[in-house]
């Protein structure tokens, strides 16, 4: 017997099943990709990230702010440059790339301004601090008094005059000259006493921990945390002392500007201000 032929209509319609069940494939695995290429953009996109130009005397304090910051910005960090305030304001008119500048003296401010590397508009004080001579724990120098700096053969530390703790040191002394008892002979015995000028207080700070120094002249803020066990102070009466004023602002060339300013919201709020008094700076009360 003769078998019939297969219809042509029923190969014709089986074959465009089989082909429109590849297009379907093809078109759920396209998606597929998309969405994975998707994802790994979104996985391999770099955080968004600023940096954070800080005085050296704001190490502690503002890495503490940083923590908190970072955790109320999931997928944000903040990285600082610690330094003196005048090499900060110097790397900024250089062209390095940042965020926000915190200044320990409101003439870098003001410099930082003039130079064009600052958005004015931004910049408030946001703490205040005091100058205190410290002293190795063991204390080999005999220092009890402040008349004590200006005794022959006393080895001390201090920051340059270039930075704002080494200015405001100079500021000190020139006050010192002109009171009683004092007078212009201790600010005489005091400087030939000067055996190292430092790029920052933190640097004035190891070195009278490692008693390489009888004495020191720093910020009461670096008294703090880790130092205090190695250390002793001496207070500075408030007729001589300096009070440093502390200004921030959000960097002109600034490529996270919203994120930055919202970086100095934190140091200038309640928050900041209660972690700022915390490590011994002089804040106002919010």
């Amino acid at each position: 017997m003769t078998r019939a032929p297969v219809s042509s209509n029923r190969v014709t319609g089986g074959g465009c099943a089989h082909a429109l069940l590849l297009l379907i494939g093809a078109a759920v695995l396209s998606l597929v990709a998309v969405g994975c290429e998707r994802s790994a953009a979104v996985a391999t996109s770099p955080p968004a990230t600023i940096t954070v130009f800080a005085a050296a005397s704001l190490t502690e304090s503002f890495k503490e702010l940083g923590h908190s910051f970072e955790a109320a910005h999931p997928g944000a960090s903040v990285q600082f440059n610690f330094a003196g305030s005048q090499d900060l304001c110097a790397q900024l008119e250089h062209g390095a790339p940042a965020d926000v500048f915190a200044s320990a003296s409101t003439k870098e401010m003001d410099a930082a301004v003039a130079a064009k590397t600052i958005d004015p508009a931004s910049v408030k004080i946001f703490a205040r601090n005091r100058l205190v001579v410290i002293y190795p724990r063991k204390n080999p120098g005999g220092i009890s008094t402040l008349a004590d700096l200006a005794r022959p053969g006393l080895k001390i530390d201090i920051a340059d005059p270039s930075v704002p703790a080494g200015g405001y040191t100079m500021k000190m002394l020139d006050a010192a000259a002109k009171s009683a008892p004092l007078g212009p002979a201790f600010k005489k015995g005091f400087l030939a006493n000067v055996v190292s000028r430092e790029e920052n207080v933190k640097a004035v700070v190891s070195k009278v921990r490692l008693a390489a120094a009888d004495a020191g002249v720093v910020y009461a803020t670096d008294t703090r945390g880790a130092a205090q066990a190695d250390l002793g102070t001496l207070e500075i009466p408030p007729p001589l002392n300096q009070e440093a004023s502390y200004p921030i602002a959000v960097t002109s060339g600034s490529r996270n500007a919203d994120l930055a300013r919202q970086f100095e919201a934190l140091v200038l709020s309640p928050q900041g201000q209660q972690v700022l008094g915390r490590y011994g700076f002089i804040v106002s009360p919010k």
